[in-house]
Order: structure tokens, then sequence, then C-alpha cells
């Protein structure tokens, strides 16, 4: 099974302000508009607090800005996700919490809530009736005194204690991050719509679990020291997804037809991916990823789990399968390094070297090794990198073993070819300056070819070919 994947860029899933009713993103701007100030950029004084639209979900919120040519957002501002496991009072008080942001106006030197002037003018007629119908001038003054203060500064006090038991995530890159798992589960959300089927529903729970453990993650990390455990969580929220869209949509045909629906949308090469029967010596890992708490009760098909394998991916010199159709990179999984036409003892130290101290699913480019042993002076101790690789994408070429086979374009090629604290630097002619791309971009690559990686590998696992030889550290991966 090579199956040969779009470029990065277009494999990207986004999340758009209320995608299932555009109207109400329409409204709602166009009140936005004439209520506050839309935030242009560079033009707006130091400090602008540009007006937040809130989208109100049913595991939080997401708040978008107004760009000021009248576009919508490309990501969010800040995004909210409650605990599933709250209690009724619990979700009124995360209710509260999720309500529309505040706008102040300004009263001469203060500003107030829309809400406190409202009150207060209501508390002074109140007063003034009170007063007229004799009720004590001593009771009076301070209930009128107190109620616009409570009105003023009680949600202030509030929202601490309830956002106890939600995690907001307002980073760039867990924002954008966060978008893309939010897309996901609005697509679990939607199939729970249509369909009574216990498994669906508890899908959605399964999906609002992963995203808190996910923003609970961002909060207290940032992208980069856990992006491996990202990188994980994402192939898991995207395998839960292709199974939930197989049990909503009733299967036709064979399970040709049933493959065929789930590489929809992707360019395969001449050769379809099909199952494969693997003897009883074949060291194939397909150990699977172990579930959290709240995932035990997902039923589970045999030929969905996600696998504990590590992946290895390489660039190398471009071929084309097809007409118009460069491969320049590929990702295959470690236990292909033991295969007998991989030259070895090379293949099974770097195998070591690849899987020890790794994190299940977890890809790791080539560069990786070469940063982690001292920049390559150390590559002489672990193996021939360059007869490996060659011996791997000959291997892949003979359709001996699986791979994903992807067509990167230049720049996240030069990311996943570079360390992951390097930087690479490009010359954009048309704005006269160059763009940095750094650790953040770098990881985003790994992100969307692992997405890329769980959707192929929803059928099965990649095989890492026949007559594998024995690793040389069988407990190195765990």
């Amino acid at each position: 099974m090579t199956t040969y994947a779009p470029p990065s860029a277009g494999i990207a899933q986004q999340l758009r302000p209320f995608g299932q009713h555009p109207q109400r993103w329409e409204r709602k701007r166009s009140r936005a508009v004439r209520g506050g100030h839309v935030c242009c950029g560079s033009h707006c004084a130091a400090g602008c607090e540009p007006v937040l639209i809130r989208e109100r979900t049913g595991w939080g919120w997401i708040d978008w800005t107004i760009p000021a040519d009248g576009t919508m957002p490309e990501q969010p501002h800040r995004v909210a996700v409650f605990t599933p496991i709250a209690t009724r009072s619990r979700r009124i008080s995360l209710r509260w919490l999720a309500r529309r942001p505040a706008h102040r106006i300004r009263l001469g030197k203060v500003t107030v809530r829309p809400a406190t002037a409202v009150v207060t003018a209501l508390t002074l007629v109140a007063a003034a009736l009170a007063l007229m119908h004799g009720v004590p001038f001593s009771i009076v003054l301070p209930a009128a005194a107190l109620v616009p203060l409570l009105v003023e500064h009680l949600p202030d006090r509030l929202d601490p204690r309830t956002g106890e038991n939600a995690r907001i995530v307002e980073a760039e890159a867990g924002c954008r991050y966060l978008q893309r798992l939010a897309a996901l589960h609005a697509g679990l959300v939607q199939a729970a719509v249509s369909s009574d089927c216990y498994e669906v529903r508890r899908a959605v729970e399964i999906g609002h679990h992963q995203l808190f453990a996910t923003a609970d993650l961002l909060q207290r990390h940032d992208t980069r020291s856990v992006s491996s455990e990202l990188i994980a969580r994402e192939r898991l929220m995207l395998q839960l997804a292709v199974q939930t869209r197989q049990i909503v949509t009733p299967t036709q045909g064979d399970a040709a037809a049933s493959r065929h629906d789930r590489f929809r949308g992707q360019p395969l090469g001449p050769y379809p991916p099909r199952p494969r029967q693997q003897p009883q010596s074949s060291a194939e890992h397909t150990t699977p990823v172990p579930l959290t708490k709240e995932e035990t009760n997902m039923p589970q098909d045999g030929s969905e789990q996600p696998t504990g394998e590590v992946y290895l991916l390489f660039a190398h010199e471009a071929y084309y399968p097809a007409a118009a159709q460069e491969i320049n990179t590929s990702v295959v999984a470690a236990a292909s390094l033991l295969h007998p036409r991989i030259r070895q003892s090379d293949g099974a130290r770097i195998h070591d070297r690849l899987t020890r101290g790794r994190r299940p699913g977890e890809i790791v480019p080539l560069a990786t090794l070469t940063h982690e042993l001292d920049g390559g002076t150390r590559w002489p101790e672990a193996g021939d990198w360059e007869a490996v690789t060659a011996d791997l994408l000959q291997l892949i070429r003979d359709r001996e073993c699986d791979a994903l086979s992807l067509d990167l374009p230049d720049i996240a090629r030069a990311l996943v070819c570079s360390g992951p604290h390097s930087e690479i630097r490009v010359y954009d002619p048309t704005a006269g300056r160059h763009q940095a791309y750094g650790p953040a971009e770098r990881i985003e690559v790994l992100v969307e070819v692992g997405r890329q990686l769980a959707r192929v590998e929803a059928g099965c696992a990649l095989w890492p070919g026949d007559g594998l030889l024995v690793p040389a550290n069988p407990g190195g991966a765990k």
C-alpha cells in the first residue's frame, strides 16, 4: 500500500465562524461594527481592544475577531472548552461564563457595563417610587447604591470561580491547533444530529473529552514542548471521525467500496491499498494506542484500531509514479528498518535509535535523529543513513512495504529536513522582505502529515514488510 497524499496545505481542515449558519455571522458582525471599534492592525493605537464575536457551542465557546476588510477571520482569537464531567449547577454556571463579552460604555471619565447603566436608571426610578410610598430613606439609599455595584462587580468575582471548570486557550499556536480539533468534533456533532446510534453519541462524548484534555495541555504548555502528544491526539480524533462516518454512512458493496469511500478526495497512486494476510512470524507492530479512560467504552472495530508504531519520515530524490505527480518525502513504519533488504545491521541500529523513548504513533523526521546524534557527528555509531534510506525507497517502489508518499511543498520539505529548533528564511520579492519559518511551522507540517497518516491507517496499519529481523533492543520503544 503505497498511498500518495496531497501537499500538506491542501489537507488542512478549517473551522469557520457559525459554519452551519453563515447568516448569523453576518448579523452579529453588522451589530458589532455598529456598536464597537474594529481593530485594523497597524493603524490602531497601542492597547487597542478588538471587538469579539462569541460563538457558543455545546462544548464551550469560540471568540472571533472582525477583520477590517469584511472577510471572515482565519483563526479564533480565543477558544474555551468546558469540562465534560459537570453537574447541572456547573453546566448552568458554565453557560453564564459563555455569555456574550460585555461592551462598556463611557459615562464621563468612567466606563461601565451597559447592564449597569440600565439597572442604575431602573433603580433610581424604583427608589423614587419607594420614597413616594413612604419607604424610609435609610433603606432606599443603601439598596439603590448596592444594586448597581453588584451588577458591575459581581460578574468579575464569579467568573474566576466558574472558570475552574473550563480551559481557555489564547495563544495563537494553541488556538490554531484547537481549531482543527474543533472542526473534527463539529463533524461528530453533525453526525449525531442525524443518527440516534449509541456509538455516534459516545463518539461525541469522547471527542469532548479529547478537546478538554488538549485545551488543558495547551493552557499549561506551549505547542513546541508537547508537539508529539498533540500530534497523537489529533490522529486519534481523526480516527474517531473516520469511524463515526463509517457508522453513519451505510456500507454499499464489499470492502473495496468501503476503501474507496475512505480515501475519497485523495489522489491515489497506481497501486491502491489492499489488505494483506501477515504470517505469524511477521514482526509487524500492531499494538493499539492505549485508550484514555473516557474512551474505553467506545466500540472499536478491529480494522480501525490505531497502532502503537513509531514512524520514520525522510525526504529523498523526487520520483514520478504518474504524470505530473511528484513524490519527494515518504513515511514508513519503523519496523521497515528491520527488513532483510535494508542494509544490516545499520537498519537495526537506526531502528533502535528511532524507537527509543518515543511515544506510540510519533512521526520522527530523519533530521530529528541527526539533531539527536550531535548534529550528525555520531551517525557512524548508528549506521549509514544514506544507504538505509536508499534501500527503504527502493523497498517502497518495489511494493515490499507500505508507505505514505508525500509531495511536500518546498518550505514544508525544508522544515522537516531541518532540526527541531532550526529556522529557515525565505525572501519574498513581492513584499521585499524575508519571512522566517521555525519550530512552530515545523510542528504544523508534522501535524498535517500525522492527520494524513491517520486517514490512511483507518483501514489497516502500514505494513512494514515480511521476514523482518529481530529488533536489537525489543524494549527500547516502550
